[in-house]
């Protein structure tokens, strides 16, 4: 029997108990990792090769540290980004707002549309439209020093500008000269602070979790930098909790210039984000 596939085994029950979401992929891709391979192959790693350091990643993992702390990295789309403390670790929901953006841009008359991605984090959204919109011309903007560590790691050599400041105020330059804004913004309200998953509560920055006493501070502020920033007809996307499907919207009226703004579900059909175009005058 191979060693390895059994050490497995005991490891995702291990991670089961202590309530990790989905323990046998975390067994599976701590393995490949300590040993060098991929997920399918670790059938192919002999007894005499099973390295013992699985069982302390295993530990770790089973206090709770995410997996990509662990491992350094996090997949994105296309994309294989370093991430570890002090930087947000990018989520699969967040894969479909990018897909609804990377879309929204390809049915533009633009030949290189402008694209402004505010509070980037690990720059896993910039980085993919950069990559999937080869013609787009993409800017980013994080706040934290800590997570400008990962930004500029993951963006180095990348077409992206890429900026430090306040997403509130950045990227005077370009007002209305953007035809899409993109944001995943912390909106968890304070007051669910205990229901947080310990990976994020204890892990994440606080500073890309929590926005005020309903978690709409930040998108409220966000609304207007949008506004400011768009052409007419420009698009605004930006991620939010499931359970403020039907909010958001309400934040794009026509009174404060916009048209169309809409929910739109994730893969598992739950309101995800939001869209709103500035209305042309």
């Amino acid at each position: 029997m191979n060693l390895l596939l059994a050490e497995v085994a005991q490891a995702t029950q291990r991670l089961a108990d202590a309530g990790v979401p989905s323990p046998r992929n975390d067994a599976e891709e701590l393995a490949a990792f300590v040993h060098g391979v991929k997920r399918g192959e670790l059938h192919s790693v002999k007894n005499s090769d099973f390295d013992a350091r699985y069982w302390e990643v295993i530990a770790r993992r089973e206090q709770r540290e995410p997996l990509q702390h662990i491992t350094g990295r996090a997949f994105f789309r296309y994309l294989e980004l370093q991430v570890g403390p002090g930087v947000f670790v990018p989520r699969p929901e967040t894969e479909s707002v990018v897909g609804w953006a990377i879309d929204a841009v390809r049915a533009m008359d633009v030949v290189e549309p402008r694209i402004v991605d505010l509070c980037t984090g690990s720059g896993a959204i910039a980085l993919a439209l950069a990559q999937e919109v080869p013609r787009s011309r993409v800017h980013a903007v994080e706040l934290s020093e800590d997570a400008l560590r990962w930004t500029r790691k993951n963006m180095e050599g990348s077409r992206v500008d890429l900026r430090q400041g306040d997403a509130l105020d950045a990227f005077r330059d370009l007002d209305g000269q953007v035809d899409l804004v993109i944001s995943n913004p912390p909106y968890i309200p304070l007051t669910e602070w205990e229901y947080v998953a310990p990976e994020a509560r204890d892990y994440d920055p606080e500073l890309a979790l929590f926005s005020g006493e309903d978690g709409l501070d930040l998108i409220r502020g966000i609304e207007r930098t949008a506004h400011r920033l768009l052409r007419p007809g420009g698009v605004v996307v930006i991620e939010h909790a499931d359970t403020q499907g039907g909010q958001v919207p309400w934040i794009f009226t026509e009174e404060r210039g916009w048209a169309d703004a809409a929910d739109h579900p994730d893969l598992n059909n739950r309101p995800r984000f939001a869209t709103a175009r500035r209305a042309t005058p």
